[in-house]
């Protein structure tokens, strides 16, 4: 039976010397990528877009070999980090100059709601996240999609929410679990029924395909108001 060399696996050649050295190395690496983040004037993570992401994922690079290696030098990865900064102004000028240059490079906002019901699916998005979404929404006080005017993907990953007033709230599908996951392809009684895929309402007496989606799936509607 083979044995492990634990040894090995966590510490190898490793000696204070050489550990000290990964230390130093480390912190100058990680204040210079927060220099350089702060340097962008982001507050935040859930500020950044696709473009600055890949920015950060760039800098991890350059960052990473001074911090482990004794043969990576330092000022090398200082020029890859001045580098990055530049082509980093140079894009965001052009991209506040060029409308079309910043929306390839930000994304552009994307409706998900509008008047109660799911739009993403009409507009062919594939990575959205139903799951993800309805936590979006129970996280401000909602309980159904009917109460939501329209909710708006920004680019930078947050969701805006506007609100129907409390006499224009519609029958809308629901969103916490034990009422959600009452879904079924069988209509037991008429009533107002939300489609689980793009929550369109109808008042069903039987099974039927959903006149927007196409889809069999139905729930059981809510009209509540939303609670502030």
């Amino acid at each position: 039976m083979t044995s492990f060399n634990w040894k090995n696996i966590f510490l190898n050649d490793l000696d204070i010397t050489i550990a000290l050295e990964i230390g130093i190395r480390t912190v100058i690496m990680f204040a210079l990528v927060l220099i350089f983040l702060r340097s962008t004037g982001k507050k935040g993570v859930r500020q950044l877009s696709i473009f600055e992401v890949a920015i950060i994922i760039a800098l991890g690079s350059a960052a990473g070999d001074p911090m482990l290696s004794g043969e990576s030098a330092i000022i090398p990865s200082v020029l890859v980090f001045l580098v990055i900064l530049l082509i980093y102004r140079i894009i965001t000028f052009f991209a506040a100059k060029y409308q079309k240059i910043e929306n390839i490079l930000e994304g552009v906002p994307m409706y998900i709601v509008e008047d109660g019901r799911f739009t993403m699916n009409e507009q062919g998005d594939a990575n959205f996240a139903q799951d993800e979404f309805f936590a979006e929404m129970r996280a401000q006080g909602i309980e159904h999609v009917g109460q939501v005017r329209a909710a708006l993907l920004e680019t930078n990953g947050q969701v805006s929410f506007l609100f129907f007033d409390d006499e224009e709230v519609k029958p809308g599908l629901p969103i916490y679990p034990k009422l959600y996951n009452k879904k079924s392809k069988v209509i037991a009684e008429p009533r107002l029924y939300a489609c689980t895929n793009c929550a369109e309402v109808l008042h069903l007496t039987h099974q039927q395909a959903c006149s927007r989606c196409n889809r069999e799936e139905w729930v059981a509607a809510l009209s509540d108001k939303r609670i502030k």
